[in-house]
């Protein structure tokens, strides 16, 4: 059976929030945790402002270049959360209330015994045609339409929210890694790391700078799909690593 093609992933995180430093963001690692064990590769970050052009023109963007697009904030109940406007006006559609979100969270406000606002309502709106993504947690829904994933910025409603989302993805080959300790800094092993690295194109090797107060030493992380490549350059690496000791006079 021939493996899946690998599929690409771009983030959209959006908030004024987290531009000005008052929301450390949390969504971004946990969509790179969850993507990278479903096998398919985040490619893309961007955090935009609530602004509706920024946000259209970067879902534009994004949504031409990858197999699918999550974004995260902007869909609550407050005159800044944009973001379902700033969606249909990404794709050209009109924004209106989804009858079934607007159903489930009107049912959820009776139960409550809790006016339904004009600004609750703001929570069922979504471009027309879109598809709603479930929210277990606080009930008002995100929305999907073509490959745009969008959803709450509260991490624990975006990490529901992305179970729903991840459960009805095909899942390509998961990605393996090898992480060996370089007691040499990247200086001394950049280059020939960098031949290494065009001996194992179907290998990504990642060299990631460390100090420990006295000197500087690397991390050299491996990763691919592929595990017998990922073998032979992790022994490339390994070998390379002694060499360099092996060439130092000894003490």
């Amino acid at each position: 059976m021939p493996d899946i093609l690998p599929q690409t992933a771009a983030m959209l995180a959006i908030g004024d929030e987290l531009l000005s430093g008052r929301t450390k963001d949390r969504n971004i690692g946990h969509l790179a945790d969850v993507l990278t064990l479903a096998g398919i590769d985040l490619k893309e970050v961007r955090i935009v402002a609530d602004e509706a052009d920024a946000i259209a023109s970067a879902i534009n963007a994004l949504r031409r270049s990858y197999t699918y697009v999550f974004t995260s904030g902007g869909i609550g109940p407050t005159h800044d959360d944009i973001t379902a406007d700033a969606v249909g006006q990404a794709f050209g559609l009109p924004v209106d209330y989804h009858p079934q979100a607007y159903e489930r969270l009107a049912e959820n406000y009776r139960a409550r015994k809790l006016e339904f606002t004009e600004a609750r309502k703001r929570m069922a709106r979504t471009p027309t045609g879109a598809e709603l993504i479930d929210n277990p947690v606080s009930v008002a829904p995100g929305f999907r339409v073509e490959n745009v994933h969008v959803m709450a910025g509260v991490p624990s409603i975006f990490q529901a929210m992305l179970d729903n989302v991840m459960a009805g993805l095909p899942h390509g080959r998961a990605i393996s890694s090898e992480t060996l300790h370089c007691p040499f800094g990247e200086g001394e092993i950049g280059g020939p790391l960098a031949d290494i690295q065009k001996r194992h194109p179907g290998v990504a090797i990642g060299s990631y700078p460390k100090y420990e107060g006295t000197y500087f030493h690397a991390e050299i992380v491996l990763r691919s799909r592929d595990a017998a490549a990922l073998s032979a350059a992790k022994a490339d690496v390994e070998e390379m690593l002694a060499q360099i000791v092996s060439s130092r006079p000894s003490a």
